[in-house]
């Protein structure tokens, strides 16, 4: 192989390594963030679940209304 096909082939490969760390890194941060909005809706319908209780054991042991 010549210089410029050597260059040729190493520039080749360089593009083809740094397209597929941009693909990879993307579908990585888009994975990422979709996982966080899952959890997110997990915890926040539990923290409404268990606010539901707290209002009910106030209610029943206390008489208090929280205001919902």
């Amino acid at each position: 192989m010549s210089d410029a096909q050597t260059w040729t082939v190493i520039g080749v490969l360089g593009a083809a390594f740094l397209g597929t760390l941009t693909i990879v890194s993307t579908l990585f941060v888009h994975i990422v963030r979709s996982e966080v909005r899952r959890l997110e809706g997990t915890f926040g319908a539990r923290f409404d679940a268990m606010d539901r209780d707290i209002q009910a054991l106030m209610r029943h042991t206390f008489g208090i209304d929280r205001g919902e």
